[in-house]
């Protein structure tokens, strides 16, 4: 497969824990320390410029790693800066959505930045096209699913989200600006680890 070259060139901003599977999967791990709680805030990490390509690419994982987890997720792509928005101000923000895998080598808790493990490089397939907004319809009317090697391996949808995209982007925006061509994933599934 060819590679294509990604659709966004600005930062790229990961979410954990936005949807409803992974706070039950988790289950009383949440109640532990050092949070005593679920997230009352959206929980980010980065995703730095090495780890952007495009879909298609050949991703290499780090030395002495053979493992790897993919979520398929959704990128909110800005087309202008969102700056402490109301929800129902948000949809003039975003310029459209992109598809992305976020990788990450397996590990077991987020309770400490996961820097290593989320930020390999490569580790951000990014779809080739930004879907318009206008075109995208009922985000939660939206199925996402992983393939691995030609193998359904995942299928999610969106309306598990715990934050729906305007309460997402409001929340966020509340605290830190994101500026036009920035990406900000709606979050992955909390994989099981055994």
């Amino acid at each position: 497969m060819e590679a294509h070259k990604p659709a966004v060139r600005g930062a790229v901003y990961g979410v954990i824990l936005n949807d409803r599977d992974s706070l039950e999967r988790m289950g009383p791990a949440l109640a532990d320390a050092p949070y005593k709680g679920a997230p009352k805030a959206p929980v980010l990490y980065i995703k730095p410029a090495g780890t952007v390509v495009g879909s298609g690419a050949v991703v290499r994982l780090p030395a002495g790693e053979s493992a790897v987890e993919v979520g398929a997720t959704l990128g909110i792509v800005f087309g202008q800066g969102a700056a402490r928005l109301a929800p129902e101000a948000v949809s003039a923000a975003i310029a459209g959505y992109v598809v992305v895998a976020d990788l990450s080598l397996p590990h077991a808790s987020y309770y400490r930045p996961a820097i290593r493990e989320k930020c390999f490089d490569g580790a951000c397939p990014v779809g080739s096209r930004i879907v318009p907004a206008t075109e995208v319809g009922d985000l939660a009317a939206v199925s996402l699913r992983t393939y691995v090697d030609g193998n359904l391996v995942a299928t999610r949808s969106l309306a598990d989200l715990v934050r729906d995209v305007p309460t997402l982007v409001a929340d966020v925006s509340e605290f830190m600006t994101l500026q036009r061509g920035d990406t900000l994933l709606v979050g992955v599934t909390w994989q099981d680890r055994k």
